[in-house]
């Protein structure tokens, strides 16, 4: 099956959903999700959407606090637009229905409440209680809907984009339900697939977040940038109930406490900002408290708040710790640190364009140099709506501009034919934690060149037979997972052993210095043909 669209959108977070919204004003689109419209990484972003509201801010301090977060290795174009465009997409957010809870002040009067969370100097984070990404794709998906050039493919998988190393043409795409596999050429094609969590052995992501877009993108020749700086979350839940389930940041930002089992606090001998320090420091700083006391946790305690308060303020957190036996009004909170966001990505200008003609990227699958070495809190959501609309923009004027279908270069039939083998799950799914296994252990918080080396050897050995399997095999989502994985395994592997020094989530004991002389610059890998 082949069909023609103006626009393709890969995923369906905030960045895809606010993409397609705006590029549908410039032809049709088709937008192709692995699972339902709602299922993202967006969906499960708990802490909020920082933006410069409050009169106490300033861009200059927003900016300020990006840059030092970042280890001055953020771009400073694309740190100002992010700034700067901010509050005009947050009015836009809100006339599309997003529903951000509000406070009154000490007059009455009603206005926007406003978080702070680690990294930032001001309260400038947008919130919808605990839940701001499911409410943000809840708007969103309602007007994706009302658009009838928008036809959303649900639960199909992309397994990899139509390319001559140049230009990008759209992308095969798998139907697991059918076993077909469409051909779908685009004029535009938009990469919004998320994140590369599961890479990882514990992890803050829903199950989808494979790295799918990366692995694509450098299949195809374009250039993946800084993919070393992967960000630990630090407070993830601990409890055998409750897998790799998120504690927001915005705990820590309301006034939370994090201690040892002991009840003693630490966060003040690592960071003169104590426990709203940024999110490498502080995972790095539970890592080694865990290791010098063989601890399997440390606690994060908002007991000293009121309970109507930390009801009303996290009502998603206090229901899920209460379902296992956790009241976070009385108790102490188990967490410890668990893969959470990837900073790098298919690196893109401040529109979006990759280096490949006509291909975009936006949100987590990107790197457009806004996060730098680590990534201050709830600027994630920003990036992913300034951005697709820059991108939005940018599409509008390709498509304007296109010739016709004559002219782009043949897109042939998938060779399906060749993928006759049936495949054994068993050892898709050995080889998948395996994979996560070797990455968690050598790859995670903490690394050395030793670490590295071994790792190295482990994931190419595990994405050689991924490579051999797909060859040959019949097509399934769990094997285009896992060649997927195991090619950004890879990469981070790669970057990792490329930069020569501790900056941001990069931190290396072999190499424990930042070295601005020689490092200062982004990691840049693109497949060698």
């Amino acid at each position: 099956m082949s069909i023609d669209v103006d626009v393709l959108v890969l995923g369906s977070g905030i960045a895809g959903l606010s993409f397609a919204l705006k590029a549908s004003a410039h032809g049709k689109v088709a937008l192709v999700t692995k699972k339902s419209d709602t299922e993202s990484n967006t969906n499960y972003a708990q802490g909020g959407i920082a933006s410069v509201t409050a009169q106490d801010d300033s861009f200059d301090l927003h900016i300020h606090d990006t840059n030092v977060a970042g280890g001055w290795l953020c771009h400073k174009d694309a740190v100002e637009i992010l700034v700067k465009e901010g509050p005009k997409r947050i009015r836009e957010l809100i006339d599309l229905g997003v529903r951000f809870s509000k406070e009154k002040d000490p007059n009455g009067k009603v206005h926007l409440a406003l978080g702070r969370e680690g990294g930032h100097s001001r309260r400038r984070i947008l919130y919808s209680a605990d839940l701001t990404g499911r409410e943000i794709e809840r708007a969103l998906v309602s007007n994706i809907k009302q658009k009838e050039n928008i036809r959303i493919f649900e639960h199909h998988i992309a397994i990899d984009l139509i390319s001559d190393e140049k230009t990008c043409y759209g992308a095969y795409v798998l139907d697991p339900d059918t076993g077909e596999v469409m051909t779908i050429h685009a004029k535009v094609t938009m990469l919004a697939t998320g994140g590369v969590g599961h890479v990882y052995l514990y992890t803050t992501n829903p199950l989808i977040a494979t790295g799918d877009g990366v692995a694509m993108s450098y299949r195809a020749g374009a250039r993946i940038a800084n993919m070393e700086f992967i960000q630990f979350h630090p407070t993830t839940l601990y409890h055998p109930g409750a897998r790799s389930f998120l504690i927001s940041e915005a705990v820590r930002g309301e006034g939370g406490i994090l201690r040892l089992s002991d009840g003693s606090t630490f966060m003040e001998n690592y960071h003169e900002q104590g426990c709203l320090a940024p999110r490498d420091v502080v995972a790095r700083a539970i890592d080694a408290e865990l290791k010098k006391n063989g601890d399997e946790c440390v606690y994060l305690d908002i007991t000293h708040l009121s309970p109507e308060k930390i009801k009303a303020r996290f009502p998603n957190i206090y229901e899920k710790c209460k379902s296992v036996g956790i009241d976070i009004t009385k108790d102490w909170i188990p967490i410890v640190p668990a893969a959470h966001y990837s900073c790098g990505g298919v690196l893109t200008d401040v529109d979006g364009r990759t280096s490949l003609d006509r291909l975009y990227a936006c949100g987590e699958a990107a790197c457009t140099g806004v996060h730098g070495a680590n990534r201050l809190a709830s600027n994630s959501l920003l990036e992913a709506v300034v951005f697709a609309h820059r991108a939005a923009e940018d599409a509008g004027k390709v498509l304007s501009e296109y010739k016709s279908w004559a002219s782009d270069q043949e897109c042939p039939e998938y060779a399906i034919g060749n993928h006759t083998e049936p495949i054994d799950l068993e050892l898709v799914k050995e080889l998948t934690v395996k994979l996560q296994t070797v990455m968690w252990k050598y790859v995670g918080i903490v690394r050395t060149d030793e670490r590295l080396a071994k790792a190295l050897t482990h994931v190419q050995s595990i994405l050689n037979t991924a490579e051999d399997m797909y060859k040959h095999g019949q097509l399934t989502p769990e094997l285009i997972e896992l060649r997927n994985l195991a090619q950004v395994a890879e990469l981070i592997v790669l970057s990792a052993m490329e930069r020569k020094e501790s900056r941001g989530l990069n931190y290396n004991l072999d190499h424990p210095d930042i070295d601005d002389k020689l490092c200062k610059k982004d990691t840049v890998i693109v497949k060698p043909f």
